[in-house]
């Protein structure tokens, strides 16, 4: 194995990779997959393993699906927010509904 220096960028959300950095990624998916004692390849009974306790992690985050009635605004306003907008429609709920004040006010 060559000795190469590996460097760690933060490319922060928002803010897009320099053209360096893009040709390293894909330089970096041609490389070979090298296990060592760090990283061992997983055997087929670990992979049967995490594909059961995946399975039940799964299971536990089933969210059930609601009809719920909203302003057109409110609509509007959180389809600005982009795409997954009903994935923060979901959470600004649930923030809310945790927040005593804003129960009180809402009812």
């Amino acid at each position: 194995m060559r000795n190469e220096k590996k460097v760690r960028t933060v490319i922060k959300s928002g803010q897009q990779p320099t053209e360096a950095q893009i040709r390293e990624i894909e330089n970096a998916s041609s490389l070979p997959v090298v296990f060592d004692d760090d990283a061992p390849e997983l055997t087929m009974e670990q992979y049967a393993e995490m594909a059961v306790i995946a399975k039940k992690r799964r299971s536990q985050n089933v969210k059930p699906v609601i009809a719920l009635r909203i302003s057109p605004d409110t609509l509007e306003k959180a389809k600005a927010t982009g795409k997954g907008y009903t994935g923060f429609l979901s959470r600004l709920l649930d923030n809310a509904i945790n927040d005593p004040t804003i129960v009180a006010k809402s009812l």
